[in-house]
C-alpha cells in the first residue's frame, strides 16, 4: 500500500537480455513488486527486438491491470557483439502516474575505439511523472574504464540539469547501474567528494543518506549464484541518487530509508545477478490517488 507523502523508488538491473532463465526470473521480479508496492521503477538491461516483446512491457502486462505507466529507451549493441540490428537494449522507467514527457538520451561513447566495449552505446532515460523528474542509466561496465565512465557521469549531471523541472518541489531521482564503486571518482564526484575539471554537483546517495555504514554489495558472490560464476569480488555500483533536498518545501526530497530488494529469492531464483535496491524519499507533495 503506497504511503502519502513518501515515493517509493525501485532500482533493478534485471539483466534479461544476458543472463540466463528470463522466462522463470521475471516472476522473481513480480513477486518483488507485489512486496514492495513501488512508485517509481527504473530498471537496466531491458530489451526488445522485431520479433519479441519487450522484456519491461512483459512485467506491465503481467502486473495487475492499469497498475503501470511505462516508457522504454534502448540502443542497438556493436554488431561484432550482436549481430542481430533489430535489438533494442537500454532501461525502462514504471511508474503508478501517467508518464508525460520521455526522451532517450544516448551517453558519450569512443566510437572509434577497436574495443567493442568502448563503443557499447549506453543510455540515460528521462521521465517526468506526477511533476517527478527521474532519470535511468547504465554506464560503461569495465572496471578499467573509469576514464570513459567519468565522462559518461559528467554528460549525466548535466542532462539532468538541463531536463529538470526547476520549479517542481521534488529534486530529480537518478537511478542506474554505474558500474563503479562508492570511492571512485564518478561515484564521489555525483555526491560533492570529487571535483573534476573545475565542476562540482551534488546528489544524496540513498544508501548512505539512509544511514547505511555497511557495504550494501549490490553484487555479491556469497549471496548470489549468478554472479559468483563470474569469478569477481563483491560490489556496490547500483545506486539511487536524489538529488539536494536543502530548503525543499515541506522536506521534499529527503531519504527516509533506504534497503537492498530482490536479493533473496521469493519464487525458488534470484531475479537477477544484481541486487537491487528500495528507496523511500519524503514526498509531502504527493497525488491524494493514482492520476489515470
Amino acid at each position: 500500500m503506497a504511503n502519502d507523502g513518501v515515493l517509493r523508488v525501485v532500482q533493478l538491473n534485471m539483466g534479461s537480455l544476458l543472463e540466463p532463465e528470463w522466462d522463470r526470473r521475471r516472476h522473481e521480479v513480480l513477486a518483488w513488486f507485489d512486496i514492495l508496492d513501488p512508485d517509481v521503477v527504473c530498471l537496466q538491461e531491458v530489451w526488445e527486438r522485431e520479433d519479441s516483446p519487450n522484456t519491461a512491457g512483459w512485467l506491465v502486462e503481467n502486473s495487475l491491470a492499469g497498475r503501470w505507466h511505462w516508457c522504454f529507451g534502448g540502443l542497438p549493441l556493436p554488431e561484432v557483439l550482436w549481430p542481430d540490428r533489430s535489438v533494442r537494449f537500454g532501461s525502462a522507467i514504471l511508474s503508478r502516474w501517467p508518464i508525460d514527457h520521455h526522451e532517450l538520451l544516448p551517453l558519450p561513447v569512443d566510437a572509434e575505439s577497436p574495443n567493442p566495449f568502448r563503443r557499447l552505446a549506453m543510455e540515460l532515460l528521462h521521465a517526468r511523472t506526477a511533476g517527478v523528474d527521474v532519470f535511468s542509466t547504465h554506464t560503461a561496465p569495465e572496471p578499467a574504464h573509469a576514464f570513459h565512465r567519468l565522462r559518461q557521469v559528467l554528460f549525466i549531471d548535466e542532462m539532468v540539469r538541463d531536463r529538470r523541472d526547476r520549479e517542481a518541489p521534488m529534486p530529480p531521482v537518478l537511478c542506474g547501474d554505474f558500474n563503479a564503486e562508492p570511492m571512485s571518482d564518478e561515484m564521489r564526484y555525483l555526491n560533492a567528494n570529487a571535483v573534476i575539471d573545475g565542476r562540482s554537483t551534488y546528489y544524496q546517495d540513498a544508501w548512505r543518506a539512509a544511514g547505511h555504514t555497511d557495504a550494501g554489495w549490490t553484487q555479491d558472490p556469497a549471496g548470489n549464484p549468478e554472479y559468483a560464476k563470474m569469478r569477481l569480488p563483491p560490489k556496490r555500483i547500483d545506486y539511487v541518487w536524489v538529488g539536494d533536498c536543502f530548503l525543499r518545501p515541506e522536506g521534499a526530497g529527503q531519504v527516509l530509508a533506504a534497503d537492498l530488494a530482490f536479493h533473496t529469492p521469493k519464487t525458488g531464483i534470484l531475479a537477477s545477478d544484481h541486487f537491487g535496491l528500495s528507496v523511500d524519499v519524503r514526498w509531502p507533495q504527493r497525488p491524494g490517488q493514482s492520476i489515470q
